[in-house]
């Protein structure tokens, strides 16, 4: 339809300057002057059908499987966040996009993704000062968001959308009522923009959700923030399933309190009652002396039991049940210093967190924030080089592989 459109306006652009010149000619010449406007005019009618006409191809939902998210997990390998990126805060329009890193996104990094197996890419957005008092999103926020994610759906990859750094939604009681007021205007908008995607786009309500500058911010929480939690996914889900076009089949992921790993937090996840398209959220950096604390380790454990114990508590809680489980994050931080080189302890442990991860069938997504080195967190794997994207830790790239091989 784009084709005819553009065929349609140009046979009537060249039209219309054919009757301008018929304007300046002799009586003789008046018929074909009548005749040349009423071409125009039959050519203007033809641009506002193949307009009228694109616009319902645009608003028809595309064919979409009805799957669940047992079954669509199956589907997937392993997947990359694009960190720091569209999830950056601040006042700046679409400069927020280089605010925290210097790189803009582009095509060809998701393709790189796809050539070395990656099928999964996991794209954090904060909207909050992208909205208007009235809660209104940015439109070219919207349109860069969405041209983002067609660079990865259009690779044939599963994208997953999310409301990220949103300082606004905080568990208490006291904010509640207008946290669910915005999150459902929100969830409104990003649902009616990606309605008409099929099963590779997925809905992510919400990025750890927590009391933020707390003593209780990452132990998880309380009893009452865990439940306000499972109420703001209640508004996101029921939001996005009465929104229109695919969206009462899209597969949503649920997140619990902070995203955590705390059995407490997992068991209180809001799941819908007979609805199988839905995905459990969780975020584990594990071994976290090892793969998060700055502060921590340069050396991996292999002895170390915080991953068996994380995938066993998520075999009990979730995966038993046929539950299925995607780790939205993990990863483990580029220590290297001093002369000192961590990389083929990171592949020992990107080995064996994704081994038992394979056996267990939870995808994960790497968090990439396209920090190399210093002293803060180094998630960094793809230098995203608009002149040709690579991998900085080509060693990483290959363990990952190697284990879905």
């Amino acid at each position: 339809m784009k084709l005819r459109k553009m065929l349609a306006l140009a046979a009537a652009s060249l039209m219309t300057l054919t009757g301008l010149a018929g304007c300046g000619s002799s009586d003789s010449g008046s018929s074909d002057a009548g005749e040349s406007k009423a071409d125009t005019a039959s050519a203007a009618e033809s641009t506002a059908e193949s307009t009228a006409e694109s616009k319902a191809e645009d608003d028809t939902p595309k064919p979409m499987k009805d799957i669940s998210g047992w079954e669509i997990v199956k589907e997937m390998t392993y997947g990359w966040n694009l960190g720091n990126t569209m999830d950056a805060t601040g006042n700046n329009g679409l400069g927020n996009e280089t605010a925290w890193q210097s790189a803009k996104t582009t095509k060809q990094m998701y393709d790189l993704l796809v050539q070395d197996g990656f099928n999964l890419a996991r794209i954090p957005v904060t909207w909050d000062s992208h909205m208007d008092k009235d809660y209104n999103v940015d439109p070219e926020w919207m349109a860069r968001v969405k041209e983002i994610v067609d660079y990865a759906i259009d690779d044939g990859m599963y994208v997953i959308l999310n409301t990220h750094h949103e300082e606004w939604y905080f568990p208490k009681e006291s904010d509640k009522e207008q946290d669910k007021e915005q999150l459902a205007a929100l969830w409104k908008q990003i649902a009616e923009e990606f309605k008409n995607y099929d099963e590779h786009l997925i809905f992510e309500g919400l990025n750890e959700p927590r009391l933020r500058g707390t003593a209780k911010e990452w132990n998880g929480g309380d009893k009452a923030s865990r439940e306000i939690v499972a109420e703001y996914e209640k508004v996101f889900y029921d939001t996005v399933r009465a929104s229109g076009g695919n969206n009462d089949k899209r597969i949503l992921m649920m997140t619990g309190y902070a995203a955590s790993s705390n059995k407490n937090c997992l068991k209180e996840v809001y799941l819908p009652e007979n609805d199988d398209k839905v995905i459990v959220s969780v975020h584990a950096y594990l071994p976290y002396s090892f793969a998060l604390d700055t502060k921590g380790t340069a050396d991996y454990d292999p002895n170390s039991s915080e991953i068996s114990n994380l995938f066993n508590t998520l075999d009990e809680v979730f995966l038993s049940k046929q539950i299925p489980v995607i780790i939205g994050e993990f990863g483990c931080m580029n220590k290297s210093k001093d002369g000192t080189d961590n990389t083929a302890d990171r592949v020992q442990c990107v080995t064996d967190y994704l081994t038992a991860a394979k056996e267990h069938g939870v995808p994960c997504i790497w968090w990439d924030n396209n920090a190399i080195f210093g002293n803060g967190e180094n998630f960094g794997l793809m230098d995203r080089d608009m002149f040709g994207p690579k991998w900085y830790f080509p060693e990483i790239i290959d363990a990952i592989k190697k284990v879905y091989a």
